[in-house]
């Protein structure tokens, strides 16, 4: 069920491995919640996507959710995913690096759920959401979009306005996930985007607060606690209100972030029996079930 091998790209190269409220929130919040109520699931209606909008993302199809984790915190070699205290339902995460996805193989395959690189930053979008997004969706799985954020580059807000924007929103349909953020070690410099531990988590913060507004929902924040740790100061705003999706390659989620007790989806390995990475959501279907619906 584990590997630590690393996957091909469609053209055959290889992958490097507290709650706080905006002023007018509960308004928004009202507003949101009446739009989506009673809704069902739609396609993601493309346009046409450009790879990038500009030249500040060097390598957008390198970026995607635990892109740089192994290389910040190891992979460990275990024999198999340790058996875990309550019933897990198995998933996958995918983004442009995969291009079009084979999902009526991966639902055959055991595939329950997945989420789909949407955007990046505020210039790009993944050119195969479409064909992920809706192809999921299309196979029976549970799917959400998530963001791969860069602090450096623009504020919380403008990001999450972007990810919503593009693909990033959410339906009470029962098969469409809260939004994620995807918040790691920086692939294009510092650590911590320059930003110091209370930037960061009010950037953290107003992108929250922002999906809230706009879908009704609180994002799924991607982490790791090592990085958690060294970025916010080790928060714990957010485990009240946001599902943690950590990444930690080994037989055992490890050490979660501070404020979470524990996790709603664990990222174990990065290729595995379905395309992108391999994920579990910590309970059992009708609890993934509970989630999307919200």
């Amino acid at each position: 069920m584990f590997s630590t091998s690393r996957s091909a790209s469609p053209t055959g190269t290889t992958r490097p491995t507290s709650t706080r409220r905006l002023p007018a929130l509960g308004a928004a919040l009202a507003a949101a919640t009446a739009l989506i109520a009673g809704a069902t699931a739609p396609a993601y209606a493309a346009d046409p996507v450009p790879a990038s909008t500009g030249n500040d993302i060097l390598h957008p199809e390198l970026d995607f959710a635990g892109s740089t984790v192994a290389a910040h915190e190891g992979v460990e070699d275990p024999t198999g995913v340790r058996p875990l205290d309550v019933t897990q339902t198995a998933g996958m995460d995918v983004s442009g690096w995969q291009g079009n996805v084979d999902w009526a193989t991966a639902a055959a395959n055991g595939a329950n759920f997945a989420y789909v690189k949407a955007t990046e930053g505020t210039t790009y979008r993944n050119p195969y959401f479409a064909q992920q997004y809706n192809g999921s969706y299309n196979a029976g799985l549970i799917r959400g979009a998530y963001h791969f954020a860069l602090p450096d580059r623009s504020s919380g807000d403008v990001q999450a306005n972007f990810l919503v924007d593009h693909g990033g929103g959410w339906s009470a349909d029962g098969v469409t996930l809260p939004p994620a953020l995807d918040i790691e070690y920086n692939p294009y410099g510092a650590t911590c985007y320059g930003l110091g531990q209370g930037d960061m988590v009010n950037w953290i913060h107003a992108f929250s607060d922002t999906v809230l507004a706009r879908t009704g929902r609180y994002p799924t924040i991607y982490t790791t606690a090592n990085w958690w740790s060294q970025c916010t100061g080790n928060n714990g705003d957010f485990g009240a209100t946001n599902p943690l999706w950590t990444a930690h390659y080994g037989s055992s989620p490890g050490t979660l972030p501070n404020g979470w007790a524990y996790q709603t989806i664990w990222q174990y390995a990065s290729s595995g029996t379905f395309p992108g990475d391999q994920d579990l959501f910590n309970g059992a279907y009708d609890r993934l079930q509970a989630l999307a619906t919200g």
